[in-house]
């Protein structure tokens, strides 16, 4: 499974679980025909200093383990 439905199937099952650990949350907002994944960073997450941190460190290393195609995440 590739595309929109396997990102939707990572952070539903994976990021979003971890994030909610932490007080935070996660939700997808697109995914561009280019491969770039929007999300928008919730809760705690949201005003965090370290989000940038999240979303390259965290959100792109887990969507990459768990197969998932695209280009890059951006939080908006």
């Amino acid at each position: 499974m590739v595309g929109k439905e396997r990102i939707e199937q990572v952070i539903r099952d994976d990021i979003a679980p971890r994030l909610q650990s932490h007080g935070g949350g996660i939700e997808l907002v697109s995914v561009g025909e280019d491969g770039t994944v929007k999300v928008k960073l919730v809760g705690a997450c949201g005003g965090c200093p370290g989000a940038r941190m999240t979303l390259k460190g965290v959100v792109e290393q887990l969507l990459r383990e768990g197969g998932a195609e695209f280009k890059e995440v951006v939080a908006v």
